[in-house]
């Protein structure tokens, strides 16, 4: 195999495929990238057994081949190579080597068999649509801030993606819970997704497909079957397994009969919590809300650190209340709202609350209060 590539067309490949690879692992090719040259393509592909991306990119093939490197030794190789510069590949599969040449730098690097490299098996899906990427950003970034990191809840340890019924007709809807706070976001259903199986796409899914929905205009062909999920752009597709559980009933959770109402701007409520959780103790961030007819007095107090408080200026007509939530949660929620304002709806201080953008009824927010 030997290859032509420009830098910038291979660091971009290189950087999505080696992202994918375990730092730690005990099967050494599981450690590499396996490329494949042929036509004017090349494409690498990486994976740990639960996900597989491939990444395509232009080039001058001089011969067809592939060979097998080790993904991070060759990001690393490429990132520091002058801007603009004509890398080339050659593999000697004979003496097991990649060499990589740019300029005046090469570099002679360990292969190993392409026949060692686990390819995913491909399986037959049961829906296949297109996306926009901008709706998938959105229903992912909203949605991820409250997957679940306990591992014995291993089913909460992702984004539950499926069809639902909303106000406005059925829609394409992503969760995520820790038991703690709730994100249910729904976006418009794209056409031929309607009979989609619900799916819990695993978090480090999530984060690596937040590479491919960057580009706002493209549309994402998503592919879902009950044990794998993939999202392919015309360069780049992830493949993923997805968790083997049953996302438990999150309706239950999400309180019908709040009646209090609070509005505030959602910037300003943001960084008076966050000033006010400066003294408090990093074990309980415990934050006071309490509200009055149109006021909000935020407060800490920390016995071994200080106290502090804050008022704003808010929207609130019902009777007083009083209730406390962990500052971090309420931190991640509110840095969720793009819009001016968050509603927040209470019924009383031992119950779970609402948030909601403004008006919006697509995004929805549900956090535990704690005991203050």
């Amino acid at each position: 195999m030997k290859i032509s590539i420009e830098r910038g067309a291979l660091l971009k490949a290189v950087a999505q495929a080696q992202s994918v690879v375990e730092r730690r692992n005990t099967i050494p090719i599981l450690a590499n990238v396996l490329i494949e040259a042929e036509g004017n393509t090349v494409q690498f592909r990486a994976t740990d057994l639960d996900i597989e991306v491939v990444d395509k990119a232009p080039a001058q093939v001089e011969r067809a081949g592939s060979t097998t490197v080790a993904a991070t030794t060759l990001h690393e190789i490429v990132r520091k190579l002058p801007d603009g510069s004509l890398v080339t590949l050659t593999a000697d599969s004979a003496a097991g080597r990649l060499s990589v040449e740019a300029g005046r730098s090469s570099f002679s690097l360990a292969t190993l068999p392409k026949e060692d490299f686990p390819v995913m098996a491909s399986s037959e899906y049961e829906s296949n649509f297109s996306a926009k990427a901008s709706d998938l950003r959105r229903l992912f970034d909203k949605s991820k801030f409250a997957i679940s990191t306990e591992e014995t809840r291993y089913y909460l340890n992702g984004v539950y993606m499926h069809v639902s019924d909303s106000e406005d007709g059925r829609v394409l809807r992503c969760v995520a819970t820790d038991g703690h706070r709730l994100a249910r976001i729904d976006a418009p259903l794209p056409e031929g997704a309607e009979a989609m199986p619900g799916v819990i796409v695993p978090r480090k899914t999530v984060g690596e497909l937040r590479k491919l929905l960057e580009d706002d205009d493209m549309a994402i062909a998503v592919s879902v079957s009950e044990t794998k999920v993939r999202f392919a752009t015309p360069d780049i597709t992830l493949t993923s397994k997805v968790i083997d559980g049953t996302f438990p009933d999150y309706t239950r959770v999400i309180p019908q009969g709040n009646t209090r109402r609070l509005e505030v701007d959602a910037s300003e409520f943001a960084q008076a919590v966050d000033r006010v959780a400066t003294v408090s103790s990093e074990r309980s961030r415990a934050v006071k809300l309490q509200l009055d007819e149109d006021r909000l007095v935020l407060s800490v107090n920390a016995p071994d650190s200080g106290a502090a408080e804050e008022e704003l200026a808010v929207a609130y007509g019902d009777e007083r209340l009083e209730i406390g939530f962990n500052a971090k949660y309420l931190l991640e929620i509110a840095s969720q709202v793009d819009r001016e304002n968050a509603v927040f709806m209470f019924n009383s201080a031992g119950d779970p609350t609402l948030m909601r953008e403004g008006n919006d009824q697509t995004a929805v927010y549900v956090v535990m209060p704690m005991r203050v």
